[in-house]
């Protein structure tokens, strides 16, 4: 297989590398709109205003994102979400700014208002993976179809090897292995207050043990569990480059046993 022949997608898929436990742990996010080209990192390579850049790369506690709608339309003004992390999901907050220079002077406290209902983030940055491209856009246009106000692209939630890769807000479950064919159940199944256990690769916000953990109570296990973090095997994690990375498992053991005297 020639470089331009592989996809990671299918050779984690093909080495059976389990999705539970690779959500973002990240428990804040920033989402700024920006229909215009991505690059590979995103925000520093992107024509937003030099000031605007910096002040995004000095932001402290939050992973800052770019979205924009499928088809790559903008606008008006430049629509902000910043998500929190909190219990069972996360608290979404919203603003419509007039521009891009107006985030030089967006307080995340004060100045946005509670969003109210989904929010469908699919990765589709081509220049940081293939196969988010490939098979991202097609799957954004899918949910467009069904959710044109709730559904954006996004730059990157980690693990495109996993793409089609999603995140729904408010609840955080991030899924994988997305296609055209399932992705729109999936999604009408979280709306539901469901989860597609098979598709899932943990809650967002919380570390990759917890992620597990929970994924097992809600797939009917006992919650007397341990998980166990041990190293994977060292794959080919990219379409974008040739380097071989380490990966992480995660196994799921009955927690001791304590005998009362």
């Amino acid at each position: 297989m020639t470089d331009d022949d592989f996809r990671c997608h299918v050779g984690s898929r093909d080495d059976g590398e389990p999705l539970a436990g690779t959500a973002p742990t990240d428990s804040a996010f920033l989402f700024v709109e920006y229909p215009g080209a991505w690059g590979r990192q995103a925000v520093a390579e992107s024509r937003l205003p030099e000031a605007v850049k910096g002040h995004l790369d000095g932001l402290s506690g939050v992973r800052v994102q770019l979205i924009r709608r499928h088809g790559g339309v903008g606008g008006p003004g430049v629509r902000v979400f910043h998500a929190v992390a909190y219990g069972d999901g996360f608290a979404v907050r919203t603003a419509s700014l007039p521009d891009a220079e107006a985030l030089l002077d967006l307080d995340l406290e004060r100045d946005l208002t509670d969003h109210d209902g989904a929010l469908w983030l699919v990765c589709t940055n081509g220049r940081r993976d293939r196969c988010c491209a490939e098979i991202g856009r097609p799957i954004t246009a899918a949910l467009a179809a069904r959710w044109p106000e709730e559904t954006w692209e996004t730059t990157h939630l980690g693990g495109h090897r996993f793409s089609g890769t999603l995140l729904a807000l408010p609840s955080g479950h991030t899924l994988g292995r997305l296609t055209t064919d399932n992705v729109v159940d999936a999604c009408a199944e979280i709306e539901a207050g469901g989860v597609p256990l098979d598709l899932s690769r943990g809650r967002a916000g919380r570390s990759g043990v917890d992620q597990v953990r929970e994924l097992h109570v809600l797939g009917g296990g006992s919650p007397d569990v341990e998980v166990v973090e041990l190293p994977g095997p060292v794959l080919r994690q990219s379409c974008g480059d040739l380097k071989l990375k380490a990966t992480t498992r995660f196994e799921v053991v009955p927690a001791p046993s304590t005998t009362v005297l």
